[in-house]
């Protein structure tokens, strides 16, 4: 009847038997974006990823141009998670990653005791040039100071690497108890191999790198060969590590 109570019902949509159809079932076999799970790390592992990422800031942009913004970004994590493993700030952070630079510098002088020293020494400075490389124009902020963040911490973990360098050429030479014209040797050797690898960089790396490696072991020798005619314990060494006669 027209008029009533209100508008008739709409009717319900039938199949061809007669029967009315059923509303459509949602689809669950859908496949569903899995939502990526985040994988904790432990504290050992947590701290080596920042101190790999500020590494890797600091080696292309001096220290003082990274923030800890700039390093939570790189690792991808919040800043106060960096905090909580650096407490001490940018500061604390680059002195972690300058250690971890240096422990690699050092490593790269442990070369095995076999073969003729100036292809010892050429194999100790292919690994320490590849970093000089890899590092580009942060090898100077992050090894020879010149920064706002420098302290007397991190030029001591300098200090160190030179050290130890100079350790593990003179026991190349195999010498245990140099004099001090040996050990004076040595070290300005190490010194002429840092500024080499600066202006290296600043001469857009020329000459060719395995160049600049035999250039820096012929140095060397001739190095010692000079100071072998003042000092009888380097004219030793020369004999020895060498074959050359100096003329003692």
């Amino acid at each position: 009847m027209a008029g009533g109570l209100g508008a008739a019902a709409p009717s319900k949509a039938r199949t061809s038997t007669g029967r009315p159809t059923s509303p459509a079932a949602p689809d669950y076999a859908a496949p569903m974006t899995p939502t990526p799970a985040y994988r904790r790390l432990g504290v050992e592992e947590r701290r080596h990823q920042l101190l790999e990422a500020a590494l890797s800031l600091f080696a292309h942009r001096p220290p003082e141009e990274v923030s800890l913004d700039d390093v939570a970004e790189a690792a991808g994590v919040s800043r106060p998670l960096v905090y909580r493993y650096f407490p001490g700030g940018k500061q604390q952070l680059y002195e972690g990653a300058l250690r971890s630079a240096a422990e690699e510098l050092e490593l790269c002088f442990d070369e095995p005791p076999e073969g003729p020293l100036p292809q010892r020494l050429s194999r100790a400075l292919d690994r320490y040039l590849t970093f000089v490389d890899e590092h580009d124009a942060g090898f100077s902020a992050l090894l020879q100071g010149g920064s706002v963040v420098e302290t007397s911490r991190t030029t001591a973990i300098v200090d160190r690497v030179r050290r130890t360098a100079a350790e593990h050429i003179l026991s190349h030479l195999g010498v245990a108890d140099p004099g001090p014209r040996l050990r004076m040797t040595v070290r300005m050797w190490i010194t002429s191999v840092e500024a080499a690898s600066l202006i290296w960089l600043d001469e857009n790396k020329q000459p060719p790198v395995d160049e600049l490696r035999d250039w820096l072991v012929e140095q060397f020798t001739a190095a010692l060969t000079v100071t072998a005619g003042r000092d009888p314990q380097t004219a030793a060494v020369v004999r020895d590590a060498l074959g050359a006669d100096t003329g003692n």
